[in-house]
């Protein structure tokens, strides 16, 4: 399927979900769940509505998500994961909802655990060492 065989108001309609999981606008996100959209949509970057919501420092709406289904190891084009995303952001608050439903520190690539490494994210190493000790 080629793009230009996509209809607009679908395209529309993804983008609008993309774009409130973005702002961290859960109401809509939910409205959007409820009548039937996928939980890991995609867009053209890979990033699924949870990425966005984690990438922005939504940690509520990160529990949410991931309450309804979406993977939380799902890895965008450049292979990121939504906690090497909450690293490199330094959202301990998002680390820990992602920890809490099961995303796993060493996917991706750099993985979420070098991420906190390396921006010197000590609360979210702490956090991902506590759970392995």
């Amino acid at each position: 399927m080629t793009d230009d065989s996509l209809d607009p108001e679908l395209i529309e309609l993804a983008n609008a979900l993309l774009d409130a999981a973005r702002t961290g606008d859960a109401e809509t996100v939910r409205a959007f769940l409820d009548n039937g959209a996928p939980a890991n949509l995609r867009d053209a970057s890979g990033n699924s509505p949870l990425m966005l919501a984690a990438y922005h420092g939504h940690a509520a709406l990160v529990t949410e998500l991931a309450a309804r289904g979406a993977d939380v190891d799902l890895l965008n084009d450049r292979g990121q994961s939504p906690l090497a995303g909450a690293a490199f952001k330094g959202f301990t608050e998002v680390a820990t909802a992602l920890l809490e439903a099961g995303a796993d520190p060493d996917l991706g690539e750099p993985s979420g655990l070098a991420t906190a490494r390396y921006f010197e994210r000590a609360e979210i190493v702490e956090l991902i060492e506590a759970r392995r000790a």
